[in-house]
């Protein structure tokens, strides 16, 4: 008897093209400006949407192809964060040090800001698509408050700005809409007692299926010095996870492949799709089909199958561009095998 179809997925961003940014790097420079830049990413959205598709993903993302950093590309279409006055400051508890810019008066949306990204999107292909936002807590620690004075309070008016986006791209037929959450890993207390109530505000009103994505960061210097000190067992999620089960949020993005994860913690997500990180993008190796197979296998001891997206850990936007793309073939392929009867 052949076991369910795993809808494989990617957690959102992929490596720019050379001629479009500075490749392997977070914060890339755009090689183009003006009309010729925004021909450059609806080109480059269209060519991983195509890999995606040939790769075998089901679910599938525009790769955040038009956004240097997946916190900045929602912030330049905020009114009341002001680019002009970055200051250095200290992100996710200190890891690691950013040039951030700065909250100076009430925000408010300028218009739509991934209206054109999601609608190129939604009219080259019949698959699911999936759109990616920062989460509120991700986006108030990537920021400099010179206005509010109350982390909190910039957080839920982030999160009516964030609504207001979803509403929009729901609107423009997304099918998943993901808020990314690193932050969660971070401040745990914090994410159970007011992360989650924002995230509810975020998703008012939506009838898609909502996401949180929550890992231990992209595969750059600072994130791997950081896991090498959490010790023999991650148990971050083990805070959170019992209050995301309880939330109205639909699925839950995991980082899992070559983690410190212990497994059975996805146990504590009864009730919501668990999208399992099955690749690792903090290494250049690329997983085989079979490591794919029994991760998921291993997964499947804690998951319902039918609840099960096999998915990478993180985005894969500081990658190389062939490394990315052969892992979301080891991706899908270990997905299929997954189904091989025994």
């Amino acid at each position: 008897m052949t076991a369910p179809r795993f809808q494989t997925t990617l957690a959102g961003s992929l490596p720019k093209p050379s001629w479009l940014a500075d490749p392997r790097t977070l914060w890339p420079a755009w090689r183009q400006e003006g009309a010729a830049l925004a021909e450059a990413k609806a080109d480059a959205t269209l060519l991983w949407l195509k890999l995606q598709e040939d790769a075998g993903i089901d679910i599938v993302t525009d790769g955040e192809q038009s956004r240097q950093h997946f916190v900045h590309g929602f912030l330049e279409q905020v009114e009341g964060v002001d680019f002009g006055r970055k200051v250095k400051m200290g992100i996710r508890n200190n890891r690691y040090d950013a040039m951030v810019p700065t909250v100076t008066s009430d925000l408010r949306l300028r218009g739509r800001v991934h209206q054109t990204e999601a609608r190129l999107l939604r009219a080259h292909t019949g698959h699911k698509i999936k759109f990616t936002l920062p989460g509120p807590m991700t986006l108030i620690d990537t920021l400099a408050d010179g206005f509010y004075g109350d982390r909190v309070k910039m957080a839920f008016a982030f999160a009516r700005l964030l609504n207001e986006e979803a509403r929009g791209l729901e609107a423009d037929g997304v099918d998943v809409i993901q808020f990314d959450e690193p932050a969660f890993n971070v401040y745990m207390d914090e994410a159970v007692k007011w992360g989650i109530d924002a995230l509810h505000v975020a998703i008012e009103g939506l009838r898609c299926k909502t996401a949180v994505h929550i890992c231990y960061g992209y595969g750059i210097e600072a994130n791997i010095r950081w896991k090498q000190g959490l010790g023999e067992e991650w148990r971050q999620y083990e805070q959170v996870f019992p209050a995301l089960a309880a939330s109205r949020i639909d699925q839950v993005s995991l980082e899992c492949a070559n983690s410190r994860v212990p497994m059975r913690l996805m146990e504590l997500l009864a009730g919501k799709d668990v999208l399992v990180g099955v690749i690792d993008v903090a290494t250049d190796t690329v997983e085989t089909p079979e490591a794919v197979a029994a991760t998921i296998a291993e997964a499947r001891r804690y998951v319902p199958a039918e609840r099960l997206f096999p998915c990478t850990n993180c985005g894969m936007a500081p990658m190389d561009r062939t490394i990315a793309l052969a892992k979301l073939h080891a991706l899908a392929a270990g997905a299929r095998l997954a189904c091989a009867p025994a």
